[in-house]
């Protein structure tokens, strides 16, 4: 063992446990760390200006990679600015190390500028949080906080590090990492149970959710719905491209309304779960979206969702695509004729209106949006599905412009979208930089509200420092207007008197060319419908980040 310092042990176990890129906003407390940058130079530092930039920017990266991200943030108030982002991190589920600088433990005492009890501020939101007190303890908390982070369930964790300890000098061993290996299925009986329990119904619905896309189960869920003649639906919250759009049992996202859950599930004698939540919605509503009595059949990796809201009468913990494909094969076995043949009709008939079949009557209708001006949300949603290239990934915070996106945009792989998770918004801008910088072979494009863009608007400089190849359309209604359709069914005093307090981003409308160009990202305004497409082609072609500030109509009554 050799005499290494707390900074320099910090940096090599990162760069042991795979870290590329460590995103950060320094502080003095992390100025340690900074110094040993320079003597690292194959880790390169992500610099964001604001904490929930640098989180979320690590968020996208982790989501987009599949690899541990690493963000450092600077004592109290920039982990108190973090914890929304952490929040969104949390509830995607992504392995993020995120560190803190804290003031020395011997200066602590006395209660300096800057300094909290930091990790009853971040435990709620971790999976592990702690404090490294003696140096020599370093290599084990790192080593033991990347390995809970990339264990399924995955999520963030979160490590303190005070000044001192990042200062002092001692022999370590700074191990290595540890991978647990959990790509598993269930025994054979629990195989044969749940092949049987999905061929017994003769109407069943499969929900997918985003573990498919995390153990990349694409053929393997089409192969297990095309033997039970199922209709595939996406999760509530579709914020992960869970399946291929273009098969035709697939039909669509499903939606967050009670009432209408309920009505589609009525007819249905089985719901299998795949990797999805169980329901994640967004408002109270009377009615139950669970018809009484419906059996839900679970698979996935979180325990923590199986049975969470409704009893499973078969909850299997498991890997999606290890089980699934070993389920396809039981299933193969064990269909009868006639089972084969329901599916068969079943399939036929789903056809008549899959998501292909809808989205083609939806473009229908939309040909007479291109003269419309300001822009139809639905217009913009079809113009730039058509327009990207095939490998483009998209990032989508766009909340009511972009409720139809998935409608139109045409899904391959598991990588094609990403979408904002927790609901706290200001995702899509950093998070864009996180998901090109772990795909930069592919074009990508951020749709974002104007609401949702000013939460993080600084992230615009880091792409602009990086010089990062990113598409930004900001879908400008001039308004929260996700709330002003709320406070419609709330149907209050404000829609009654038509005084939407608090609602409007007016007098004076944010100037949002004036606000990138200033941040350093190229940025036009685009009006017109015909100016859509181009303007699409030409931000997509430029060798920069370019923003697309495009006015839509302001419209919000249902």
């Amino acid at each position: 063992m050799t005499i290494t310092s707390g900074r320099s042990a910090f940096l090599q176990i990162l760069e042991q446990e795979g870290v590329r890129y460590l995103f950060g906003n320094p502080g003095t407390t992390e100025l340690p760390i900074m110094d040993q940058l320079v003597e690292h130079p194959g880790l390169q530092y992500v610099l964001g200006l604001q904490e929930s930039v640098v989180v979320t920017m690590a968020e996208g990266y982790a989501r987009a990679s599949g690899r541990l991200a690493a963000a450092n943030v600077h004592v109290a108030p920039g982990l108190g600015n973090a914890m929304g982002a952490l929040y969104g991190a949390k509830r995607a589920g992504v392995p993020l190390l995120l560190t803190a600088g804290q003031q020395e433990q011997g200066l602590a005492v006395t209660e300096p500028l800057l300094h909290d009890d930091l990790v009853p501020m971040a435990a709620p939101m971790v999976k592990w949080a702690t404090e490294v007190t003696r140096v020599e303890d370093l290599p084990r908390v790192l080593h033991r906080a990347a390995k809970v982070a990339l264990t399924p369930a995955m999520g963030p964790v979160f490590v303190s590090l005070p000044g001192d300890v990042l200062n002092a000098e001692a022999e370590l061993d700074l191990g290595r990492p540890t991978r647990v290996e959990t790509a598993v299925r269930p025994n054979d009986g629990v195989l044969q149970d749940l092949a049987q329990r999905l061929l017994d119904a003769s109407a069943p619905l499969i929900l997918a959710g985003s573990e498919i896309t995390l153990s990349n189960a694409f053929a393997e869920l089409a192969a297990v719905a095309d033997l039970l003649g199922a209709p595939v639906y996406v999760q509530s919250v579709p914020h992960s491209a869970v399946f291929p759009s273009h098969h035709p049992l697939f039909m669509g996202e499903l939606t967050r309304d009670q009432r209408r859950i309920r009505d589609l599930l009525e007819p249905m004698d089985l719901l299998f779960a795949a990797g999805a939540d169980v329901f994640t919605l967004s408002v109270p509503s009377p009615v139950e979206p669970l018809p009484p009595g419906l059996p839900v059949v679970q698979l996935g990796m979180r325990d923590w969702e199986l049975g969470k809201n409704y009893p499973a009468e078969l909850a299997v913990q498991a890997d999606c695509k290890v089980t699934l494909r070993a389920l396809m094969r039981v299933i193969e076995e064990k269909r009868t004729p006639d089972q084969a043949q329901a599916a068969a009709k079943r399939a036929e008939e789903i056809r008549g209106d899959n998501w292909a079949t809808r989205r083609a009557r939806r473009l229908e209708k939309l040909k007479a949006a291109d003269q419309v001006t300001p822009i139809d949300p639905d217009f913009l949603m079809s113009a730039i599905a058509d327009t990207i290239p095939a490998n483009a990934v998209v990032v989508d915070e766009g909340i009511t412009s972009s409720r139809t996106l998935l409608s139109y945009l045409k899904v391959a792989d598991p990588h094609r979208f990403f979408g904002l998770c927790g609901g706290g918004i200001g995702w899509s801008l950093p998070g864009a930089i996180g998901v090109k910088l772990a795909l930069p072979e592919r074009p990508v494009i951020a749709v974002s509200g104007d609401g949702s863009a000013m939460y993080n608007i600084q992230a615009l400089w880091t792409a602009a420092r990086l010089n990062l190849p990113l598409t930004y359309v900001i879908c400008n209604n001039g308004s929260y207007r996700i709330l002003k359709e709320r406070l419609f069914a709330y149907g209050g005093r404000a829609v009654a008197r038509e005084n939407f307090i608090g609602l409007d981003l007016e007098d004076p409308a944010i100037a949002f060319t004036a606000l990138a160009e200033s941040l350093g990202v190229t940025a036009r305004r685009v009006e017109a419908p015909d100016e859509v497409r181009p303007a699409l082609r030409e931000a997509l072609e430029a060798n920069k980040p370019i923003l697309l500030d495009i006015p839509l109509q302001r419209g919000f009554r249902p």
